[in-house]
């Protein structure tokens, strides 16, 4: 049940890139439901172990759903927040952090891998939804994107404005900019350091 499949594990079979495939072993079990990456040498990505799961418009409507709601439990001191973190998430391949808050706030994403970059338009739409802002950046410059035979993505995927802005951390206003900063512009993972 690892959600990566490396070129060298698959015996037969292909897809498109960013293509949902039906995994199977040697014996013709279904093992999931995978997006194929021909380019790269994790060849297939699970979206979900559950043989009669349906990977559609409502599968990332639910799990974007799934990763926010997740997030609001803890008493995160900042409004600056990873929403998605890819494989734990459900969602291989995507990140997405959150800064600020309502009329303000503005999403970053990274689509990384060739399924999410196939249902990113759905992504975006879900992800707006469920948190009621209605600005979401691109930052999809990672150099793991070439290894999926994709090219890098950068610019404002839903609304625009600057990207420049700030963000509330402990008792501190922090400035960073989305289209500059480190991959989606902040180190948010660094936020107890700083305080320290």
């Amino acid at each position: 049940r690892h959600p990566w499949i490396f070129e060298s594990a698959i015996a037969k079979g292909g897809g498109d890139s960013g293509e949902t495939v039906r995994v199977e072993s040697s014996k013709g079990e279904i093992l999931g439901w995978a997006a194929f990456s021909p380019a790269s040498k994790i060849r297939a990505r699970v979206w979900s172990f559950d043989e009669k799961q349906r990977i559609d418009a409502s599968f990332f409507i639910a799990a974007c759903a799934r990763s926010i709601s997740a997030r609001a439990r803890f008493d995160v001191k900042s409004d600056g927040v990873r929403l998605v973190h890819g494989e734990s998430d459900g969602l291989p391949g995507l990140i997405v952090d959150r800064y600020g808050l309502g009329s303000d706030g503005v999403l970053v994403a990274q689509f990384t891998s060739a399924g999410v970059e196939k249902w990113k338009g759905v992504i975006a739409d879900a992800l707006l939804q469920e948190t009621g802002l209605t600005r979401l950046y691109e930052r999809s410059d990672a150099s793991s994107r070439t290894l999926e035979g994709l090219e890098p993505a950068t610019g404002w995927l839903r609304g625009d404005g600057p990207t420049a802005l700030t963000i509330h951390e402990h008792d501190w206003q922090l400035t960073l900019d989305v289209a500059t900063g480190h991959k989606t512009g902040f180190y948010l993972d660094q936020r107890d350091s700083r305080h320290l």
